[in-house]
């Protein structure tokens, strides 16, 4: 009976035990599975890119309120941070950062940009110079899907509005999930892509 009392006792213990609280991931949302982008891809139409005249940033309104005195700029880099403070304002004053592009780690926000992964001009000259300036400003400031990303500073600015046909990741080893990011960016908003892009996006698929 005094064993019987024990095992009871032991596993009321181990019943209660606090659940365990799993962190979400800190990365992009929404980033398709490698045999879904691959579907993705072969859905995406193919066309010579359009024009840029009449592009302008402004078109693309951000970054908007999304919580309380949170804009998307903040929202990202409390969501992609780790062991981010901020102040009553919202702005980060402590935290670090590892940028995907490029494998960096950084503790001051000033760092730190929020990449748009599929640049404004770009999306500008593959469908969007015929939106709405509320669907341009959606696309601007998207938390839904992997259209946002803080990384490196001057690694974006490296990048600029270039697609991956000019411009990849510095980390090979992020290719993949790059490409699978750009790709459901583009089938989400049903934007096109050229030839050498699609070729582009199809090697770094091959690396997944």
């Amino acid at each position: 009976m005094k064993y019987l009392a024990l095992t009871l006792a032991t596993a009321a213990s181990v019943l209660a035990l606090p659940t365990p609280v799993y962190l979400e991931k800190r990365t992009p949302p929404n980033i398709p599975s490698t045999s879904s982008a691959n579907s993705l891809l072969a859905g995406l139409k193919v066309a010579a890119q359009g024009s840029q005249d009449g592009y302008s940033r402004d078109l693309f309104p951000h970054w908007i309120t999304q919580s309380g005195t949170c804009d998307t700029r903040e929202t990202v880099l409390k969501r992609d941070g780790t062991s981010v403070v901020t102040n009553s304002a919202c702005s980060a004053t402590s935290g670090s950062w590892k940028s995907p592009y490029d494998g960096a780690t950084w503790t001051a926000a000033s760092d730190v940009d929020i990449d748009h992964v599929v640049p404004l001009s770009n999306a500008w000259k593959s469908g969007a110079a015929s939106w709405t300036t509320a669907r341009r400003q959606a696309y601007a400031n998207d938390l839904t899907n992997p259209q946002l990303i803080a990384v490196t500073d001057n690694v974006n600015q490296s990048k600029g509005d270039k697609g991956p046909e000019e411009w990849k990741p510095p980390l090979t080893s992020y290719y993949c999930t790059y490409a699978k990011m750009w790709i459901k960016v583009k089938s989400v908003y049903s934007l096109t892509v050229t030839s050498a892009e699609k070729s582009a996006l199809t090697s770094m698929m091959a690396t997944c």
